[in-house]
């Protein structure tokens, strides 16, 4: 039977409310919180720079030029050079690779493995939740930073352990969070269906429970990702992160830059800058998401 053109196009009007609702929404998010928008813009930015900084960069931020060291801002170097003539905006663009790659990473990593394991907490309960539970406690009793410098101190330097090291904090965190948004969904009935129905542990939890903790798991994204940042930032201060040559905003704040603090401010100041803009915008955002996916906290 030959189709008609009317049939061809049935989805469309579907598509078109779905995208209708979806540009509503956005509206809507920028009317009642500007300041979140801001954020998710400034956010944005630093995504496409990240993505495109083989295209936004006037010069390799490896390239060094002696005849240029500590050269002030001007029309040639926009931000001025380092101890070594290297461009620094330049090496602020693509150290918002580093920080993207990084914050991405250890935020959904993070996110991701410690939501599992509090739905698998919840859901099991007893003896499992509280063997679980205990195990997080002693990982929250470190703070933050000194949990993954412990870490990065044990595997040594370099982007993949800086990762794994910072990762590892985050878990627990997310753990408890999605662990007490899943206690109540345990006690729903089409959970107690599917185990009436033998569907096997493993299904329950990754089909019919994680998918009903997206809201906090998408709060908790957010909130990881300005924290991966600055922990980022911190470690390669430190000496513990990302090592030379490679541009990351924590290195260049380091070494050469507070031994020209007064001579050639620019160094610090301006990484700096990035590493705050960053992490504020990642902050403002994610409080600003919080509020519009709980329900306890939107406004009619």
């Amino acid at each position: 039977m030959a189709i008609r053109p009317a049939d061809a196009f049935t989805e469309i009007p579907e598509v078109t409310g779905r995208r209708a609702r979806w540009w509503a929404a956005t509206k809507d998010f920028v009317r009642k919180r500007p300041l979140g928008a801001i954020g998710a813009v400034i956010v944005l930015v630093n995504i496409i720079v990240a993505l495109g900084a083989d295209v936004f960069a006037a010069y390799d931020p490896l390239a060094t030029d002696y005849g240029a060291m500590l050269a002030r801002p001007s029309t040639a170097h926009w931000l001025g050079t380092d101890a070594f003539g290297r461009d620094v905006l330049s090496r602020i663009i693509y150290g918002s690779r580093t920080a993207m790659i990084v914050g991405f990473a250890c935020a959904f990593f993070g996110a991701t493995v410690g939501a599992v394991i509090g739905v698998a907490s919840a859901y099991f309960g007893g003896k499992v939740d509280l063997l679980i539970q205990r195990v997080m406690d002693i990982f929250l009793a470190f703070p933050l930073i000194i949990l993954a410098l412990a870490v990065v101190s044990i595997l040594g330097t370099g982007i993949q352990n800086v990762i794994f090291a910072i990762t590892v904090p985050m878990i627990p965190r997310a753990s408890l969070v999605a662990r007490s948004s899943a206690l109540a969904i345990r006690e729903m009935p089409y959970v107690d269906a599917a185990r009436a129905a033998g569907f096997r542990h493993q299904r329950i939890i990754l089909r019919h429970m994680l998918p009903n903790v997206m809201a906090p798991y998408l709060i908790m994204l957010t909130a990881f990702l300005g924290q991966a940042i600055l922990l980022e930032a911190s470690l390669s201060f430190l000496g513990l992160g990302v090592a030379e040559p490679t541009p990351a905003w924590g290195l260049m704040l380091r070494g050469a830059a507070v031994q020209f603090a007064e001579q050639a401010p620019w160094m610090a100041i301006f990484p700096g800058l990035a590493i705050s803009l960053a992490v504020f915008a990642f902050n403002l955002f994610g409080d600003s998401l919080r509020d519009a996916l709980d329900p306890r906290l939107r406004t009619q």
